[in-house]
């Protein structure tokens, strides 16, 4: 599909684009599709090289026919990185400290203390300069509207601050996480120094762009503490088009498939005990479960179900297409939603959340009951919200789940799912957009 003429023009900077896959890419490539449909046209600004979690050609058809996409190459530590740690050459590094098979050494332990106190505000710093000045010459002989920097990493918003102080240029900065209220941050092992460093840089951001966005309502309270303005809330959410052609039919197994990356903040050792009880004292229930994790998972997951006598129940798929994923949601007995246990966990809303409700499968959320995540799950009635610990709880609605599963009546009808429309949701940003244009 083409774009139409006559727009009105919006420059996104982004580190994650197609190939790209990951979490990271969905947001600002959804709401590229659909901002013609609103009178805008996206311009895209990304590295010509970037270290990808994941590679995705499938996102590809998300890339309207006409769309420009600037590229620049981006020089990043990795290299060194991956020799320091023993990596090898083409091994993906993974984001939020989730290791898939040891313990850190020093090496790594060494290579994080360099990357918090050195790389500020993250190892994409050497791409500012340089991307600063080459829009800075484009800009000049290509007017747009507006820009947007996405962060993390947070590197695009001091892009963008460049090209703001020079070209006066209308600014959004989207918060996709937080920068120092990520839940990371305190691993860094930062130096006073450092951790003054990126806490300046991010309040210049918050106070030199023109509007601020994030994706949920307690960050953006988070946000609101450090720079007392309004912070606008427009969530990730799901693209209609993505469901269309899923089959519908549900895996013969109980499966309980958790989709994304899990790091050992989200590694609830009381959800294996639980699950290990039940096969205890149900056979039944012993012999129909699997446990699919689809997704970079650390290895201390892996290591507690081998603890509690799980691992032959485990199938683990590393990377899949986005379009497969989403199958497998649909086709799953049970979706896991499993929120950080960390300080920013109020807000935490991971990106899977709203492909969950869409994919109408039931939702085990194990999160604070009165966070972002759990009001989600609740107001659409997809599943249940368990907090962390509550074993009693926990064993109580999966055998519900499950007793459910085998009347062959288990489903959802999740209520207020296209409040969440990647479609929908492009139309809240360019209401920002046409008031700072």
């Amino acid at each position: 599909m083409s774009l139409p003429g006559n727009l009105k023009k919006v420059l996104i900077i982004t580190y994650y684009w197609p190939p790209s896959g990951g979490a990271g890419v969905q947001r600002w490539l959804k709401f590229s599709k659909y901002l013609p449909e609103y009178g805008w046209e996206p311009i895209i600004y990304t590295p010509e090289n970037p270290e990808a979690p994941a590679i995705d050609e499938t996102l590809q058809s998300d890339v309207s026919a006409g769309l420009t996409i600037l590229k620049t190459p981006i020089w990043e530590p990795y290299t060194f990185y991956k020799k320091l740690v023993g990596m090898k050459k083409g091994e993906k590094v993974n984001a939020g400290f989730l290791n898939e098979r040891k313990k850190p050494g020093f090496a790594e332990k060494f290579s994080v203390w360099i990357r918090g106190n050195f790389f500020i505000p993250d190892a994409r710093k050497f791409w500012i300069k340089p991307s600063v000045k080459f829009l800075i010459q484009y800009l000049k002989e290509h007017k747009v509207d507006a820009i947007i920097s996405t962060g993390p990493p947070h590197s695009t918003h001091l892009i963008a601050l460049g090209v703001k102080n020079k070209l006066n240029i209308p600014w959004l900065a989207d918060f996709r996480d937080p920068w120092t209220g990520i839940d990371f941050y305190d691993q860094l092992r930062l130096s006073s120094f450092a951790d003054k460093k990126h806490r300046k840089l991010e309040k210049t951001v918050l106070s030199k762009a023109d509007r601020i966005t994030t994706v949920s309502k307690n960050w953006s309270f988070d946000l609101n503490a450090l720079c007392d303005r309004t912070i606008d809330v427009v969530t990730n959410g799901f693209d209609p088009a993505d469901f269309t052609n899923i089959t519908g039919k549900t895996d013969e197994q109980f499966t309980i498939t958790h989709i994304g990356s899990l790091n050992k903040d989200r590694n609830p050792a009381f959800l294996w005990q639980t699950i290990r009880l039940i096969c205890d004292e149900n056979e039944s229930f012993n012999k129909d479960l699997k446990i699919q994790f689809i997704g970079k998972t650390d290895f201390q997951v892996f290591e507690q179900l081998e603890k509690e006598g799980l691992s032959d129940r485990v199938e683990k798929i590393e990377y899949m297409p986005h379009k497969a994923v989403i199958e497998k949601a649909s086709q799953s007995q049970v979706l896991l939603l499993l929120i950080n246990n960390t300080p920013n966990m109020m807000g935490i809303i991971p990106g899977k959340i709203f492909e969950y409700l869409a994919a109408h499968r039931p939702v085990i959320c194990i999160a604070p009951p009165d966070g972002d995540s759990a009001s989600i799950i609740r107001d659409s009635k997809a599943g249940k919200v368990i907090d962390f610990g509550d074993t009693v709880a926990l064993k109580t609605v999966i055998l519900d789940i499950y007793k459910h599963y085998k009347s062959g009546n288990l489903s959802i009808e999740s209520s207020s799912v296209n409040t969440y429309s990647r479609k929908e949701l492009t139309g809240a940003i360019t209401k920002i957009l046409d008031e700072i244009a």
